[in-house]
């Protein structure tokens, strides 16, 4: 930009010297190169409910280096931005950066949004996390006795709540919890990466959860979510990262996921004994749609096995397993007390499993020695249909409990490509009960071919959920972009 002399005339002299100073500034800044030009990007994403106010975490003196911790800096986003929640809501746009920071909480009406080249870093000191009561319908940490470490994206009594991105990368460094874990270090159970309590309309979308401490996604007494295009990726070894845990939620949505974990890609739950009993909050209404899976020493998905409050009308279709322990495992025990019950499968293709059915009726762990020995589950109309696997070292391990038998299976239209080293007992079944039809190898006793003549799909509901009734709408917000 050049300005003549001569137009600086009528200028008084001192707001000429400053305009001059401004000029020369400018003009030794892009011969030297150091004159940051930006210019303004409009991203569009889907999300249950746009924002009128948006906001960086560069505002808030956030520094993205890798180094700086910026925790502060989310908190103070958080607490300006929730002034806009009666006020069309807010957002908090995290821009390209490695962000360390320690744990810090959500706001009702928010969207906090990652670049695709934001990575937040979770930090590695427990004092970043403060230590939390344990859930109620848990009675006691599942790490330890006692407290629990905060999440490190937390969120309490909430609603519309959007956690997003363009594929954005959560990284939660869990190594050093791996290891206190595996040398009895820890004081408290570990922190999970996402974690919203009592909360209504939540969506968590399109982001990248790596190497978490345990648990990733945890909804836990909450209603109407979307759980949509999330990639979770953690060690196989690595324990208890489980991937997603809807948690006596109701009305849920997960899909469209890819996930490699060291546990159970999705476990359904609904609290631990007596505590899940008195605290009395089932997780039903549950749809769970194109999910990859890769867990060798665990479930694709899991029902359990804390179920004590009630599992029911879980739905699961167009599943893709490989490499992993088992297809669907239900997980229970004398002294769960509650129900899995209306459980409908389809459309699973399975390559190098240990198990294709698995149900456990003698799982194990107490929170405590106070649980109730007559509290017996019911696990009752389980179908599975339209299944297709192979290179598998036993199609099913299915095992009641002795005076409380699972009732009320049904498989149907599944074929079971057996491995070269197969168990010589494909089906290994009792205290149970049910039929089959169209399954190959065949079934065992307790599980009777209908036949030809009488045989039919297992049922799987023809009407939707009121989660698929969730409207998504086209949102946008305005990033700064330097060259």
């Amino acid at each position: 930009m050049e300005f003549p002399l001569s137009t600086l005339s009528h200028i008084p002299a001192i707001r000429r010297v400053l305009l001059l100073a401004v000029v020369i500034l400018a003009a030794f800044g892009k011969a030297h190169g150091r004159h940051k030009v930006h210019k303004w990007e409009t991203v569009e994403y889907p999300a249950i409910s746009c924002r009128a106010h948006t906001a960086s975490l560069t505002d808030f003196g956030g520094v993205g280096d890798g180094k700086t911790l910026n925790t502060d800096a989310f908190r103070t986003a958080v607490d300006h931005l929730s002034q806009f929640q009666s006020d069309g809501g807010s957002m908090l746009y995290v821009p390209a950066g490695k962000w360390l920071t320690g744990s810090f909480n959500l706001t009702s009406h928010f969207t906090l949004y990652l670049d695709k080249d934001a990575v937040l870093l979770a930090s590695q000191d427990e004092n970043d996390y403060p230590v939390i009561a344990p859930l109620p319908s848990y009675g006691r940490g599942r790490d330890t006795d006692g407290g629990r470490f905060i999440s490190l994206i937390f969120g309490s009594n909430l609603t519309d709540v959007v956690i997003t991105g363009e594929n954005g990368t959560i990284d939660g460094q869990g190594q050093l919890w791996w290891d206190k874990f595996h040398n009895g270090e820890l004081k408290f159970t570990r922190p999970y990466l996402i974690e919203i309590m009592y909360s209504d309309n939540i969506q968590i979308s399109s982001l990248t959860l790596v190497d978490s401490p345990s648990w990733n996604v945890h909804p836990v007494y909450c209603s109407n979510i979307i759980i949509q295009g999330i990639t979770i990726l953690a060690p196989v070894r690595s324990p208890n990262t489980d991937g997603i845990n809807p948690d006596s939620c109701i009305n849920t949505r997960i899909e469209d996921c890819y996930i490699v974990s060291g546990d159970d890609c999705i476990a359904v739950k609904s609290g631990w004994d007596e505590y899940g009993v008195a605290f009395g909050m089932p997780t039903k209404q549950l749809a769970i749609r194109r999910i990859t899976c890769i867990s060798p020493t665990s479930a694709t998905i899991a029902l359990g096995s804390e179920m004590s409050g009630g599992i029911q009308d879980v739905r699961a279709e167009d599943i893709v397993a490989i490499n992993t322990e088992s297809a669907v495992r239900i997980k229970t025990a004398v002294g769960r007390g509650g129900y899995v019950k209306d459980i409908y499968v389809r459309g699973v293709t399975m390559k190098t499993m240990k198990y294709v059915f698995w149900m456990t009726g003698d799982y194990g762990s107490h929170p405590d020695n106070n649980y109730d020995p007559n509290a017996l589950p019911v696990i009752e109309n389980i179908n599975y249909r339209d299944m297709v696997a192979e290179n598998v070292t036993i199609a099913a391990k299915l095992a009641g409990i002795s005076g409380d038998p699972f009732t009320g299976i049904c498989i149907s239209n599944v074929t079971i490509e057996m491995a070269p080293k197969a168990k010589k007992l494909f089906w290994n079944c009792t205290d149970i009960s049910g039929i089959s039809s169209g399954v190959v190898p065949q079934p065992c006793d307790l599980l009777p071919d209908q036949g030809m003549e009488y045989a039919s799909p297992c049922n799987f509901p023809t009407e939707s959920l009121p989660i698929d009734d969730m409207e998504i709408q086209t949102c946008s917000c305005r990033k700064k972009i330097y060259n």
